[in-house]
């Protein structure tokens, strides 16, 4: 595609995996996954959580998330990403999760960390912000499984959250059944 030539997908030499490589001038085009990265903010107890104004899943609940810049560490992503869907800033952030989904090529580097101030308001892609306690989480409007799957463990890991880095492959399909393989400690 650099000099216009149609692509086919092959195994270059010294590879393993089938590749898109130019039929002109045999440059290889690696397609790998994208990162995506996130916060879990709490204030006195309550967690951070934003309607999204944009699709997919317009009109659900998530964690303020989303794909990685360039030129960025993961951290920086996920206090922009805050910052970009909730006006939110954090303090003490440290990784909490790792999801792997293979099916659509993400890996999901999710953050825990206080929300300074307690404050949070909608911005262009958040339709609007809450503060929830556990039983008041809208389990049934989330977003995504990696949502239901970092809050779930949130709740579960309570004494272990700050100890450990919880890792895990979603497996699910649209429509299905979460399909959660959750790595051993």
């Amino acid at each position: 595609m650099l000099c216009g030539q149609p692509v086919v997908l092959q195994i270059p030499e010294g590879d393993n995996r089938q590749r898109k490589v130019c039929t002109g001038c045999d440059h290889i085009h690696y397609e790998n996954p994208k990162n995506v990265v996130g916060c879990l903010l709490e204030w006195r107890g309550k967690v951070l959580l934003c309607k999204r104004a944009i699709e997919p899943q317009l009109g659900y609940w998530t964690l303020p998330a989303g794909f990685m810049e360039n030129e960025e560490s993961t951290l920086e992503g996920a206090a922009r990403e805050a910052y970009e869907e909730a006006t939110a800033q954090c303090d003490d952030l440290r990784l909490f999760a790792v999801y792997n989904l293979p099916r659509i090529s993400q890996v999901y580097l999710m953050f825990y960390g206080r929300l300074r101030d307690g404050f949070a308001e909608a911005n262009e892609e958040t339709l609007e912000v809450g503060l929830f306690d556990e039983s008041e989480i809208p389990w049934d409007e989330l977003a995504f499984p990696v949502v239901t799957e970092t809050l779930t463990r949130f709740y579960e890991m309570r004494d272990q959250r700050d100890r450990r880095v919880y890792s895990a492959d979603i497996l699910s399909k649209p429509g299905a059944a979460m399909d959660v393989v959750r790595h051993p400690d």
